[in-house]
């Protein structure tokens, strides 16, 4: 999904009782699933599914590789599956076959909602004492004052746009909405549904009187107000990006010149010699946050809680947000990563710098603004919204 280093891997990749040491979470008779109480020896064998670039045994880069120890100290032997969407990450979890996954907030919910995912006993994850606080007990890793999952990393969905060709300097999502047209054909834009969220966003800044709170609570005419929008947008997008590698490239050929991006784009970008800036605008930004989370018909419920807790241990955390370009969510990380300046650059503890991101959310009809009086459109809805704007 995210990573331009291991992306052509991802896509040749895409193809009992809760009480026992041994047990993974079961229904609880009362309708739900319910977190583990202890944790006993492994049994043997993990099957995760995990966006490219979270679980590297050295096979894509031999200096790479955090999955091999995991197994000499645990004996639990990693089978891994890389999906390339989210929605491919929910279907993979409702067939029970996977212990955990990596799931980003627009599939979250929607795991959550189906049972799918067992709450998780975080006094089991010995390392999660030390993830930054701004990750935890978020909407879209936690319900009902339960955690569903232990946070993997973070970052934000930054404006990016060519210096020589974007005058003057952007500092407003405007540049891709109500400007768009200064720079018609060669606009890009997240390819997904959840990408409404980031129009959403600038209109509860532009448009007041839409009353829009929280952008993925949408009602009704909030979300007809996106929609008509990103249609105007439409006419002014030269491409639909969802392997940023491909937008990399289109940045340095200037096919794009302004539009979505994640920070590890900006850099690769300037590495490769392209004149360009990212920034997170005057309305802030959406962002997305991974989360592990624990199959409720989990087989290897015991080796699950121990990769749980590797993946967010400071070293492992460094290494993984370090390979694939993106904030740690352990604090501690950021005394291991062999750039010293990583957590600066992707702003891991600037916990002011992430309240202006409004991290991915699956969009439910109870509205997650609070309200009451209404009912709110669902991914559902957003899914089908999607495939009209683009047409």
């Amino acid at each position: 999904m995210r990573n331009a280093k291991v992306w052509k891997a991802a896509l040749a990749a895409g193809t009992l009782l809760l009480a026992t040491a041994c047990g993974g979470a079961t229904g609880d008779g009362g309708g739900g699933p319910t977190a583990q109480r202890t944790l006993g020896k492994g049994e043997g064998r993990l099957d995760l599914i995990a966006w490219a670039g979270y679980a590297e045994d050295g096979s894509n880069d031999p200096g790479v590789d955090w999955v091999h120890p995991f197994e000499r100290s645990t004996g639990c032997k990693v089978n891994t599956k890389i999906a390339g969407t989210s929605d491919e990450m929910v279907s993979l979890m409702r067939t029970g076959q996977y212990d955990t996954v990596s799931a980003s907030g627009d599939a979250t919910l929607r795991l959550i909602a189906a049972k799918d995912v067992a709450p998780v006993n975080t006094d089991l994850v010995p390392h999660y004492r030390d993830v930054f606080s701004g990750l935890k007990m978020r909407p879209f890793n936690s319900k009902d004052g339960q955690m569903y999952g232990i946070p993997h990393g973070r970052g934000a969905n930054l404006l990016m746009y060519r210096t020589d060709q974007v005058s003057p300097a952007p500092d407003s999502w405007k540049a891709v909405f109500d400007d768009a047209a200064r720079h018609a054909g060669k606009v890009t834009a997240y390819d997904s549904p959840i990408y409404i969220a980031d129009a959403a966003l600038y209109l509860m800044k532009s448009r007041p009187d839409l009353g829009i709170k929280d952008p993925y609570a949408l009602d009704t005419r909030q979300l007809g107000a996106a929609v008509a929008l990103l249609k105007k947008q439409r006419r002014s997008i030269g491409e639909y990006w969802s392997d940023y590698q491909k937008e990399v490239t289109a940045f340095k050929s200037g096919d794009s010149v302004v539009g979505t991006a994640w920070q590890v784009i900006a850099n690769t970008a300037a590495a490769d010699k392209a004149p360009v800036k990212a920034v997170l605008p005057k309305e802030g930004a959406t962002g997305w946050s991974d989360t592990w989370m624990v199959s409720a018909r989990a087989a290897h419920p015991n080796c699950a809680y121990k990769w749980l807790d590797w993946i967010v241990s400071p070293k492992v955390n460094a290494q993984v947000a370090e390979y694939f370009g993106e904030a740690p969510a352990n604090a501690e990380a950021c005394r291991e990563t062999t750039d010293p300046h990583h957590c600066a650059v992707y702003h891991a503890d600037d916990e002011s710098y992430y309240r202006r991101v409004h991290f991915w959310t699956t969009p439910t009809r109870q509205c997650l603004d609070g309200r009451t009086d209404t009912t709110c459109t669902d991914y559902a809805q957003w899914t089908r919204a999607w495939t009209e704007i683009k047409g």
